[in-house]
């Protein structure tokens, strides 16, 4: 039996970048392959991973907990908790020791082993390994950084690693722009693809309510990525403090309580902190728009989402935020500073009565642009590749 081995650089338990291959893996399954997949720790108690290993995957941590060298340990406290989750560095500064991760290859002798990154280059030092092995594999980019570029001494090694790939796949066109441009190639052998979308692409109906207009912002509680405390800030202006408008902040992250902390120093009344939630569905039902400030992105779900639940979304221009919708048709951009960003919002809120309609509009967009099973078309791509090599 021929296996793929699935290769996650996510410092998380299971981040959203899990859920492309995630999904695929049962149609892997089903097309005759085994499946493993790799993490350099993965959480076994985590109720998806156990379902994998339910549905016989077998799962390998390149570094399991007993092993975990204590330098490894000091050198991840150089680091910030917020930069090392955020940027997803704690995988990274695993250095250089790729005896198990090796060992873990020519035990599977996989067909191809497919690398998801939680951004564009965390995971080019394991693909590199799988280079200098001669095995196929391919590069999955769910995030490029305009601030965070590849260290000087790695960047050779990583373009190696990018053009000997089979393919590296980006979720949004920007990220490969920006990949091309930190490593000053052109990438012919990419490709820009979708996530899945996890509602059910049925229209919501619009909030009847509207004696107060209830925004989501959907995201982890990370600023340096989301820009929620850009959001706190307009919202400390005395315009919005009277206006019918609440924000609800809809996630966990390493900045919850620290954005607490922004909106009692700034009285910001109208705001509240919802945690995760699981029936996303379920919660548009209540809310009216998303507002999405982010510095850094991919091609947001929870911006693909709320379109295809027939919600405006009001977003930052960061990643491929504005590469599927259409300025003052279904959707309202800004930069992700304060003036720019806010002047998206005032935009937005002069036509709040257009909201349900402009709402529409976006759905229609999502069932045109998404395709209806993108772990499918990912899945199909993969096995392609394996065929052909």
């Amino acid at each position: 039996m021929q296996k793929i081995l699935i290769v996650s650089t996510c410092a998380e338990d299971w981040g959203g970048s899990e859920e492309l291959w995630g999904r695929s893996v049962p149609l892997f399954q089903k097309a005759g392959f085994a499946v493993s997949v790799v993490k350099y720790q993965i959480n076994r108690k985590h109720p998806l991973f156990i379902k994998l290993a339910n549905n016989n995957v077998k799962l390998f941590d390149i570094f399991p907990k007993k092993s975990v060298p204590k330098r490894i340990v000091n050198i991840i406290k150089l680091f910030s908790e917020k930069i090392a989750i955020g940027l997803r560095l704690v995988p990274y500064k695993y250095e250089e020791d790729f005896s198990n991760f090796l060992n873990i290859i020519k035990k599977e002798s996989p067909s191809i082993v497919i690398i998801s990154q939680g951004i564009n280059f965390d995971g080019l030092k394991l693909a590199y390994q799988c280079k200098l092995l001669s095995v196929p594999y391919i590069t999955i980019a769910q995030k490029a950084v305009d601030f965070y570029w590849p260290q000087t001494q790695d960047r050779e090694m990583m373009l190696s690693a990018l053009e000997y790939s089979k393919m590296n796949y980006f979720v949004s066109n920007h990220n490969l722009r920006l990949t091309e441009e930190q490593f000053g190639k052109r990438l012919t052998n990419s490709k820009v693809i979708f996530n899945p979308v996890k509602l059910s692409g049925n229209v919501i109906p619009y909030p009847k309510n509207t004696d107060v207009y209830k925004l989501a912002c959907l995201g982890r509680l990370f600023v340096l990525d989301k820009g929620q405390d850009l959001l706190l800030r307009i919202l400390s202006e005395e315009k919005w403090r009277n206006r019918p408008v609440h924000i609800s902040f809809i996630g966990s992250g390493v900045d919850k309580n620290a954005l607490i902390d922004m909106k009692n120093l700034l009285k910001v009344d109208n705001v509240d902190f919802v945690g995760q939630l699981e029936d996303i569905e379920a919660m548009w039902k209540d809310y009216h728009a998303l507002i999405l400030p982010s510095r850094s992105e991919g091609l947001p779900l929870s911006m693909v989402e709320a379109m295809s639940a027939g919600r405006l979304v009001i977003v930052s221009n960061a990643g491929g935020n504005t590469e599927i919708i259409d300025e003052g048709v279904n959707a309202f951009s800004g930069y992700p500073n304060e003036v720019s960003f806010a002047d998206a919002m005032e935009k937005a809120w002069q036509k709040r009565d257009q909201w349900e309609q402009m709402g529409l509009s976006g759905a229609k967009t999502v069932s045109r642009v998404v395709p209806k099973s993108p772990e499918s078309d990912f899945s199909n791509m993969i096995i392609e590749l394996i065929k052909s090599s």
